[in-house]
């Protein structure tokens, strides 16, 4: 197990064989040192050259010499530039203290980075693995290997999640719906030239929907998971509602283990592993722009889903839809609940399956023609919605 080195200012209640120390090293200058209790090692400068803190977030330094399950996955993937930069190219300040940011925290000055991990040739028919709030494209670590041998899989972190571009608000982008409607064309267009399979988690769906019925000529085919569908989703549970509170929900965004843990535990039955927890959690502990992102896109989602909820619904049961879609829900989703779907289903006219409990997390053998090998595709009980044309 490796030795704690480094500690969250905002938590240190959740690490308590950290013992934090201050000390005076220079005129004007605060120096944290942090020292593990279960050794007599040199102390550790958490502002040390060696930490990727931004100068605002809450915990800067390492947890190990040993390279961790994110840095594993930042060396599979690469960056994409899309989508332009707007405003004046003004460095970012954080919206409370107005200090200027860290330079980790400073947008491009040109496109945006885009940090997406890919499998299989680029020969086959690419298939676009999109997250959902607040999660990364790392929870399609296990899926792309399934995909590689039949499509170009591509797994993206969207703009202010993973090690994606997380633009300061007001300084190039600002999480409206819109604008991550207008980047998502961008950065498919950067990826790739061929008519590509969109997958879309969660709250995100709807985004892709809307990008969808402008570009369906682009589009092989869409499966959404768990989307916002019905009245009921309009309106964001508490664990993510509160990230858009004025004041508190800045505060809550800047603490790692509210951002992250709690967020995303909050919307399902399941465990983490503490070293999977770690990755979606890095963002938060190495940079204030992530916690200032979730905050925006909170509001953003706050102000706007009940409107893309609508055009949501009015899309799918538009009769010149004309893209493959298959929607799928799982029964222990906190979030996006099945209530409502049924209703749905009825007045659209749409066929409704329901499957049994299953084991595998995604179906590599998937047909668009027929759902009969769809009892190996999901791990979780599923009622899957299919629109054949």
């Amino acid at each position: 197990m490796a030795t704690l080195h480094s500690c969250s200012l905002s938590s240190l209640h959740s690490f308590p064989s950290v013992t934090l120390k201050y000390s005076r090293t220079q005129a004007r200058i605060l120096r944290f040192n942090c020292r593990s209790s279960s050794d007599d090692k040199e102390d550790y400068l958490l502002d040390a050259p060696v930490s990727v803190g931004d100068g605002f977030s809450f915990s800067g330094g390492k947890y190990s010499d040993e390279p961790s399950p994110a840095d594993e996955w930042l060396d599979k993937g690469k960056f994409v530039k899309a989508y332009p930069v707007s405003g004046t190219g003004e460095k970012a300040k954080d919206p409370i203290f107005g200090l200027t940011m860290g330079e980790s925290s400073q947008a491009s000055s040109d496109l945006f980075r885009w940090f997406c991990v890919e499998s299989g040739s680029s020969n086959n028919s690419p298939i676009l693995l999109i997250h959902g709030l607040p999660s990364q494209a790392y929870s399609y670590r296990k899926v792309l290997p399934m995909l590689e041998n039949n499509y170009h899989a591509i797994a993206l972190d969207w703009l202010g999640f993973g090690f994606s571009d997380k633009p300061q608000p007001k300084y190039g982008f600002d999480y409206t719906l819109d604008e991550y409607v207008a980047s998502l064309e961008s950065v498919i267009n950067a990826l790739t030239d061929k008519k590509v399979t969109l997958v879309v988690q969660g709250y995100f769906s709807a985004i892709a929907i809307k990008y969808a019925s402008n570009h369906q000529e682009k589009l092989n085919g869409l499966i959404l998971l768990n989307p916002p569908l019905t009245m009921n989703h309009a309106k964001l549970p508490s664990s993510l509602s509160v990230l858009s509170n004025f004041l508190l929900g800045e505060i809550f965004c800047q603490d790692p283990l509210r951002a992250s843990d709690k967020t995303l535990l909050s919307c399902g039955p399941y465990q983490i592993k503490e070293d999977v927890a770690m990755v979606y959690r890095r963002p938060y502990l190495t940079s204030g722009s992530a916690g200032f992102a979730l905050n925006a896109i909170s509001k953003a989602m706050k102000k706007q889903l009940k409107g893309y909820v609508e055009d949501t619904r009015a899309i799918l049961m538009d009769n010149n839809w004309s893209v493959q879609t298959i929607v799928c829900w799982g029964q222990r989703d906190r979030w996006l609940s099945f209530d409502g779907v049924e209703d749905f289903c009825k007045e659209s006219k749409h066929r409704l399956v329901e499957l049994p409990m299953v084991m595998t997390p995604f179906c590599c053998s998937f047909s668009w023609d027929s759902i009969t090998n769809a009892e190996h595709c999901f791990r979780d009980e599923y009622h899957i919605l299919e629109y054949a044309f």
